[in-house]
Parts: structure tokens; sequence; C-alpha cells
């Protein structure tokens, strides 16, 4: 077997098998992908074992890990020695050891595989959450030690990815800053081997291939952050970068000191596949700060049983501004008791709505609102196909949004110059 030129960064990774799980992440060209494959292959020479190499879109490993399985194995002087199948994809190994390839757009293939004791998922932030619960549950052999492998470049904060490996604040689970494996560059942390690489460290790569992702940096800060830094972030340019979150017990102490308060509660309608959202809210209007405090979320309900899960708003005659979209509903919740009534809806109402609650200098949502938290925390602008930013569509549908526009329809921002903006009919929702 022929001597193989690794990166240095990598070498360490490369043989420890200490860990049941590797999480790689990086940049472009950071060579994870190949140490990830020379890893396994240099295991399976080593002991017999089968590992099951997954990518989200079956088609597209063809072209990535098969083609880069072949490289090594050539590169090793082992070629002649290995059996490569090409339908199914498949590597045989000389000491009796398989790769076997699956994709995750085709998940009941994966209940049929059995006495697999490594998986290596590439481009895991592609593959659905699912798919990887599938996967930990397919790990298994009676003997064998067990490892899971996983590469990805960095995407956003909300996948499914970051959250398992890293934080959740909706559910507050915590395993790693990622700040620290940032700046350690190698973190092993609750039997996970974290591992972060950047272009520098693939001394095989031109000089020239570097100063493209640099060239990055002044057109798609995005895209540098991600091909050039190896960093997670929020992919887009986001709708409330003033957004916090709060504790509920401090967040009822500060709206108890604001001395200048504002009320306000909104709800948007929906039933099957959209949902129902009531939010309870509170304005700082000396401070100009938006609390969001109270949360109910849910979908599937009739509007009696809606109206029973919520019919604390009947006796409190809390005034509901809600979804005008939807008058029978508005309706029937009037005839029993509830002080509702439709928020208005015009041309343009979405962009107006939006600037109007992106005037806040802060919007604090209480962790008792985790669906407010999950949705609005990292959301983005949509962009055209031209690339443009569209300032009335976003990356989700966020049912809290929407609730909350209603709610703030009729409220009007303290000016510069600390009197109100001038009334209108759209800001009274009047029509």
């Amino acid at each position: 077997m022929n001597e193989q030129t690794i990166n240095p960064h990598f070498e360490d990774f490369l043989f420890d098998w200490k860990q049941k799980t590797y999480f790689l992440v990086g940049g472009y060209g950071s060579s994870k992908s190949y140490h990830a494959l020379l890893k396994v292959v240099l295991k399976l020479l080593e002991e017999k074992r089968t590992c099951l190499v997954v990518r989200q879109v079956y088609e597209t490993i063809r072209e990535s890990c098969f083609s880069l399985i072949k490289e090594i194995v050539t590169g090793l002087g082992l070629y002649s020695k290995f059996k490569f199948t090409k339908s199914p994809m498949e590597v045989q190994f000389p000491n009796g050891s398989k790769i076997i390839f699956k994709g995750g757009d085709d998940s009941e293939k994966l209940k049929s595989i059995h006495n697999v004791s490594i998986v290596f998922i590439e481009e895991c932030s592609e593959v659905n959450e699912e798919v990887f619960k599938e996967l930990l549950g397919r790990l298994r052999h009676p003997v064998l030690s067990l490892h899971i492998i996983l590469s990805t470049n960095p995407v956003s904060k909300d996948n499914w990815s970051y959250r398992f490996f890293f934080k959740d604040d909706l559910t507050g689970h915590f395993r790693l800053d990622d700040e620290e494996l940032y700046e350690k560059r190698v973190v092993i942390k609750h039997n996970t081997y974290y591992h972060h690489s950047v272009a520098d460290d693939n001394k095989f790569l031109p000089a020239s291939y570097i100063e493209q992702l640099e060239e990055m940096k002044s057109f798609d800060p995005d895209m540098y952050r991600i091909a050039r830094e190896g960093k997670f972030g929020i992919s887009g340019m986001r709708v409330f970068p003033q957004f916090e979150t709060m504790k509920a017990n401090k967040m009822h102490e500060s709206i108890q000191k604001i001395t200048n308060p504002t009320r306000k509660c909104g709800m948007d309608f929906g039933f099957a596949d959209s949902y129902n959202a009531l939010y309870r809210m509170v304005i700082d209007n000396d401070k100009n700060i938006l609390y969001v405090h109270w949360e109910y979320y849910t979908r599937g309900l009739t509007d009696p049983e809606i109206a029973e899960d919520i019919k604390e708003f009947a006796f409190s005659k809390e005034l509901v501004e809600a979804d005008s979209a939807e008058p029978k509903t508005i309706a029937y919740f009037r005839q029993n008791g509830f002080n509702m009534r439709s928020a208005r809806k015009y041309k343009g109402s979405r962009l107006q709505y939006t600037k109007k609650v992106k005037r806040f200098k802060k919007i604090i949502v209480s962790d008792a609102c985790p669906n407010a938290i999950r949705e609005l925390q990292y959301l983005t602008f949509k962009k055209d196909k031209q690339g443009k930013i569209r300032e009335d569509e976003f990356s989700i549908d966020p049912h809290s949004l929407s609730a909350i526009w209603y709610g703030l329809s009729t409220y009007n921002h303290i000016d510069l110059k600390g009197d109100k903006m001038e009334l209108t009919k759209e800001s009274l929702g009047i029509w």
C-alpha cells in the first residue's frame, strides 16, 4: 500500500476511533469529505466492516462519494484489489469489508439495512432530521464498535444539524457553543469529535482558489461566511435584527416597571395545515420596546374547541384584533362573548405592518412563546430570481408574525420628535 499524504489538521481525526460521533464542519475546499472517506477506507482495510454512505439525493453520490473513494483507493495503490459495482453502487474490499450507498430521498430503503457499524453522512445539513434519526437506529452490530461521521458546510442556525450538535434556543438544548469550536478547531464533548476546517487547512489547494473565496466578502457576505469562514449563521437578511429572548419571570418584572404601557392582542386563524396563533403584547412607549409575553398556538381544532381553550379572553374582554379574512370566525367569537374585531388588510399591508414591527428598538419575546421564537428569531426575507430582497415575503410562513401584525394594526409609533405619527384609515383599521 502506498503512503498517502494528508493535511496535518486532519491527522488526529483520521486515526481517532474513540468517539461514537464525528462532526466535521467547514468551508469550501477544506478537504473534510476527502479525509472522512479516507478515514473510512483505512478502517475497513483494518477490520471487516460494512459502512453506509448517505447523501440526501442518491443520484448525486456517483459523482461525489463513489468517485472520491475510487480516487483514494487509486492513491493507495490498491485499485486492482477492489471491486466497484455501479448498479447498485457498492465498493467491495479485499478482506470482505464493503461500502454501500443510499439516498435520504428514499428513507424506506434505509429500514432494510442491517449490520452496519459505520455511517457517513455527507452534506448532513441537506438530509432531513428524520433520516438522521433513522440512521442512528440502523447503526447496530453485535460485536463491532459503532460510529457515525457527518460532514457539512455550515448553513443557517435554524438547520437541524446546528440545533442538534450545538444549541437550540427554542427547547433550551445545549451541547457546544459553535464559537468555541471556531476558536479551538477541535473539541471533544458528549462522545462527539467536533472538527472545524477552512480552505487554508488544505495544503493542496492553489492560491487562486482561496483568492476566489476571498472575493465573496465584498459582494456576498452570507456565502463568504459559509464558504470562506466555515461558520454557521443566518442565511439571508434578517427581518428583525433587534430580536431578543427573555425568561418569562424576568419579562414579567420588566413589564411591571413600564410607566406608559400599551397592551395589544392579535390573532391569526388556521385549521388543518396552518396554525391558529394568538399573542398578548405590551409596548413600552417611552423606550420603544415590544414585549411578546403570552402565546396560544395550535392547529386542527374547531372554533368551539379554540373558544374553550382561550375562554379567559371572553371573561377579560381584552380586545383581540384578528385576521379579517375570516369574518364568520370573528362573528362566532363575538357571539360567544369575545371582544374581537377584524384587523385591516389592504394592498401593501404586509409590507407596511412589517415595517411597523421593525420600527421597534427591541422586540423581546418571552421563552413562554416558543413558536414565536422559532419563527421570528432567524426569519429572513425571500429573494426574487434576480437576488433582490422581497420585503413582504419571508423564508417561512410565520403565523406568529401575522398575529403580531393584526394586534398592532391600530398602533401608532411615536415619531423621532416625540409626537404620534399621523393617523390614517389604514393605521386605525378603518375602511
